[in-house]
């Protein structure tokens, strides 16, 4: 297996049975905010045109570049999808102009052509933008795991694939927090960032070591930061309160800790992996790859030099005074927060968008959107108003992926870290607002059955999770969700449009109790497992040491915090 790494979480992946092309990264990302570390900007392209599969693990834009997907990969490649339960990969993989696609199921391996692959997939809101994933490969001699900055939190695919010769992961900070929060104390945030930092490569040594590869190779991130503005993000000289250490940071830190076998891949690196065996070159002589991180100041102003023309274009593409702000707001999210009922309970008070010249209160408790006017707040964002305007223009329906990811904002907050805020802003369209609401109800089992036409109905559809007391109607014993036309017989569960899912479904008595089937088949037993609760003693403690969480067991069950945002 030889193994082309392309900066950040990219490579290009070469075997016996085909090649893979994953996650490539070229143009900058998050309003010119992030670009690849160290540089790719001298790989030549041409060679990676023709993969053989394409694995795009999620929509963040350091892992999906769709200017270089639409004008130099071959639309004749074979896109992997994970198995993710909102199709946004798959729509914006068309839009581009794919249209060969193999369909995974979440950890389950598939041989194609001799290729053996299998994709991890996370689906929580928290994960990525409504979707992580990792890649696994097999060429029949060699595995490699593509872990990139997905965050499994089971294992039982991962060691059922195979001993592991190469593991790339994610080791850095790819988020705001905490620097966006300058109205904290100083001594606070360099407290939390340094915490950060060292959470981050803790975790990644987990990993590590739970995956117990041969070889590893810290990829996906960290990002460098060319803006003047954002210049001073980037950890120079080894700041233990800077949450982006890079490469050279976490391979000290393994050897610390340790671990043989860690290995550096700059873009242009080139690395021939066989079992036991891990050999590679680089693009550059091996004393002007340690300058890069030795002397990272001077790379970096070299670096930044280069692209000021291209910063200054994009910066001065941003609209300026196109959108009546409030007036879109109020039109664009108030129908969702319509829908929100489970969001707006978790938020439960009023986010500000400060934006310069004026400012937009997004009510939770009134679900109404308006002209700010000094009201309290739990939350206040400010905001340059062009970001929203272009979010508006395009209805970017993700402004985590947009906006945030961008550290072009300054945040408040009047209490603890609330993650409904930030899931909310990632799901700004009705289809993802179902599903971020289905997520919520199913860790609330009173939330999740109705009853209608003498049938008690799980309240979300098995689809995308919407709401079926608003978007079901019922005709001739078969109900059809309205949102994206799924039909399901009401006397059986079956569902009538796709096989593999079941409606859970059970015809009441005369004494309004459910008539329990007799027997319940494999498929049906499925269905009755995805809609109960779970029960745990009380007492113990729970300690999560992927997410750095804790939790009391009596108080289970509870969504997952900590990972997507702070």
């Amino acid at each position: 297996m030889e193994i082309t790494f392309l900066g950040h979480a990219g490579m290009f992946v070469e075997t016996r049975h085909g090649s893979v092309l994953s996650d490539p990264w070229f143009n900058p990302a998050y309003y010119a905010s992030w670009f690849p570390f160290p540089s790719n900007d001298g790989l030549d392209l041409a060679k990676y045109a023709n993969p053989t599969y394409l694995y795009v693990s999620h929509l963040h834009h350091d892992h999906f570049d769709p200017d270089f997907l639409r004008d130099h990969v071959s639309k004749d490649t074979t896109v992997i999808l994970p198995d993710y339960p909102v199709d946004a990969l798959e729509v914006a993989m068309r839009d581009l102009g794919f249209t060969r696609f193999l369909r995974t199921r979440n950890g389950e391996p598939v041989t194609v052509d001799g290729l053996r692959l299998a994709v991890v997939a996370l689906v929580a809101p928290v994960d990525g933008p409504l979707g992580d994933s990792g890649l696994l490969l097999d060429d029949g001699e060699t595995r490699l795991y593509d872990q990139n900055d997905s965050r499994p939190i089971d294992f039982e695919a991962i060691h059922a694939f195979g001993p592991l010769d190469a593991h790339f992961l994610q080791f850095s900070g790819a988020i705001w927090y905490p620097m966006v929060y300058r109205e904290m104390p100083l001594r606070m945030r360099d407290t939390l960032a340094a915490r950060k930092r060292e959470n981050g490569q803790a975790r990644a040594l987990r990993y590590v070591r739970e995956c117990g590869a041969s070889f590893v190779v810290p990829s996906a991130g960290p990002p460098c930061f060319l803006d003047d503005d954002l210049y001073h993000l980037n950890d120079f000289d080894r700041d233990p309160v800077n949450t982006f250490p890079d490469q050279s940071v976490f391979l000290d830190y393994l050897r610390e800790h340790g671990v043989a076998g860690s290995q550096l891949m700059i873009p242009g690196s080139v690395a021939s992996v066989t079992p036991g065996r891990f050999e590679s070159r680089h693009p550059l002589p091996d004393d002007a790859v340690a300058r890069i991180f030795t002397e990272k100041r001077a790379y970096l102003d070299a670096y930044q030099e280069r692209k000021r023309p291209l910063i200054a274009e994009i910066r001065a593409s941003w609209p300026r005074g196109q959108v009546d702000i409030p007036t879109a707001l109020k039109e664009w999210f108030e129908p969702l927060l319509a829908l929100a009922d489970l969001t707006c309970v978790g938020i439960n008070g009023r986010v500000v968008l400060d934006l310069e010249t004026t400012g937009v209160v997004i009510d939770f408790q009134e679900r109404r959107v308006y002209p700010w006017s000094g009201e309290a707040w739990e939350y206040r964002f400010r905001i340059p108003a062009p970001l929203v305007e272009d979010c508006i223009l395009a209805h970017k329906v993700d402004w985590i992926n947009e906006i945030f990811l961008s550290c072009r904002f300054e945040a408040a907050r009047t209490g603890g870290y609330n993650e409904h805020v930030y899931n909310f802003f990632k799901c700004l369209s009705p289809e993802r607002i179902e599903y971020l609401e289905g997520y919520y109800a199913e860790k609330d089992p009173e939330q999740q059955f109705w009853e209608t036409h003498g049938y008690r109905l799980q309240r979300r559809c098995p689809h995308l999770k919407a709401d079926l007391t608003r978007f079901a109607s019922i005709e001739d014993g078969v109900l059809t969700c309205s949102l994206h036309g799924w039909q399901f017989e009401l006397e059986t569960g079956r569902c009538l449009t796709s096989d593999g899912r079941r409606l859970y479904s059970r015809k009441l008595g005369a004494d309004g109790e459910p008539i329990e089937p007799v027997e319940v088949g494999a498929d049906g037993a499925s269905a009755d497992a995805a809609v109960a609760s779970t029960r745990t003693s009380s007492g113990a403690t729970i300690v999560d040491k992927c997410h750095d969480c804790w939790y009391r067991a009596g108080d289970l069950p509870r969504t997952r915090t900590g990972s997507g945002g702070e």
